[in-house]
């Protein structure tokens, strides 16, 4: 009797999105922290609260050039006062008696009696005499307070300004400047190698396109992922393109899992005989998720990789080949495990809802990610081609429409939208 094959050993059920993005950020835990100076800070995660040492502004200052004045001198239009005092930003001016008006400029000091400040667009000065003080005519009565910044109106002391977790901005840094802060405390950045599979890619410059072999293609994931990568506030080690070849899969990664946090490769994590990232991991480590249920993106695969002498883990996300499967993924996978390791507190990106102005009559079991952008009149247009290979959709898109798996879209339905501009900060 003829010998028959084992069977297959059966697949396991495709994780859902949110499953396996669960998984992936209870592995990251926040690495260690560094002090930098607040100029070099941008983009980087805050790692403790700033608080307030003062206030801000420490006085009641003038938002206006103008002249400082008691509002009840001037309840009337044309009243006349005597300027008897010139303050400019960073001096202090006496009190104000009844019937005087102190000149005044943008950040100085109100001096003590004045209640108002007012324009010097509505006021004219007439001069005095020799000796004498020179006056000023209120042409619009001001109100108690008009153009006068309170003590403590932006920043009081010992308030929390800036919490950990956030990643710095031009502003909040900016803030951090104004509470006296010339150093802070951030996550440092993560280490993250990145590689291509695949005996298939050229690299361009490599090669012209007039020379390029039947079944060669550029290496177009290597620079969106370097980029992408940079701008997370990575460093990034590119190990270029990995040969098809077991051993040498199994060579780099063990190399890299030596200096970095996260190796990042794309393509070599489906199902065929060339595609090693799956069982080099499994060799060197654990694989702990693989298969996704999502369109583009479904092989993504998860693990990590122990480093020598007890030194931790190095983690590994293996990302599709297909361009557009391998952009969505990391901004739906990677990037939150990234933000996750530097100590981010939101992960998520916030989602708009929006009108569609497309049909999409094909449910598929798994959750979708179609490639749209809004129109001039506020609804969201589709592009035609939403196959995973078509890097176009990526670069025509101006964000991503979440579709739940099994649903369809009719015209004027409501859909959950998420704008790139906020996937690639």
């Amino acid at each position: 009797m003829a010998d028959t094959a084992a069977p297959a050993p059966a697949r396991p059920p495709l994780r859902s999105l949110d499953d396996a993005l669960s998984q992936l950020l209870a592995q990251a835990a926040a690495l260690s922290t560094e002090v930098v100076s607040t100029f070099e800070a941008d983009g980087r995660v805050l790692a403790q609260d700033l608080v307030a040492a003062l206030t801000v502004p420490p006085a009641d200052n003038s938002a206006m050039d103008g002249y400082a004045v008691r509002s009840a001198d001037c309840a009337a239009p044309g009243a006349l006062l005597r300027v008897t005092q010139r303050i400019a930003a960073g001096s202090v001016g006496t009190v104000l008696q009844p019937g005087e008006a102190a000149r005044i400029f943008t950040g100085a000091p109100i001096p003590p009696g004045a209640d108002a400040v007012v324009m010097q667009e509505d006021t004219e000065v007439l001069e005095a005499g020799e000796g004498a003080a020179p006056q000023v005519r209120i042409q619009q009565p001001p109100a108690p307070g008009q153009w006068v910044r309170r003590a403590g109106e932006d920043v009081s002391a010992g308030r929390t300004v800036l919490s950990r977790g956030i990643r710095l901005t031009p502003q909040a840094l900016g803030l951090a400047a104004s509470i006296g802060m010339h150093q802070l405390t951030v996550v440092r950045r993560p280490r993250v190698a990145l590689l291509s599979t695949g005996d298939e890619l050229v690299m361009p410059g490599e090669v012209p396109p007039e020379a390029m072999k039947p079944g060669a293609i550029y290496n177009s994931n290597r620079f969106f992922l370097r980029a992408l990568l940079q701008r997370m506030g990575c460093e990034v080690q590119d190990l270029g393109i990995v040969p098809d070849r077991l051993d040498a899969t199994l060579e780099v990664l063990r190399a890299a899992a030596a200096h970095n946090d996260l190796i990042l490769s794309t393509g070599g994590v489906s199902v065929g005989e060339e595609d090693h990232i799956k069982p080099a991991v499994q060799a060197l480590g654990q694989l702990q998720l693989w298969s996704i249920a999502v369109k583009p993106g479904k092989p993504f695969a998860y693990g990590a990789i122990p480093r020598a002498q007890g030194q931790g883990l190095c983690h590994v996300c293996g990302l599709p080949g297909n361009p557009v499967s391998s952009f969505v993924t990391f901004l739906l996978l990677v990037r939150p495990f990234l933000m996750a390791l530097q100590g981010c507190q939101a992960l998520q990106p916030p989602r708009l809802a929006v009108r569609a102005d497309f049909d999409w009559p094909r449910a598929d079991r798994r959750r979708e990610f179609l490639r749209a952008r809004l129109n001039e009149a506020g609804g969201l247009e589709l592009f035609p081609n939403q196959s995973s290979g078509v890097l176009t959709s990526a670069v025509w898109a101006d964000g991503l429409v979440d579709l739940p798996a099994g649903q369809t879209v009719k015209v004027g339905d409501i859909v959950s939208f998420i704008p790139l501009s906020v996937l690639l900060t």
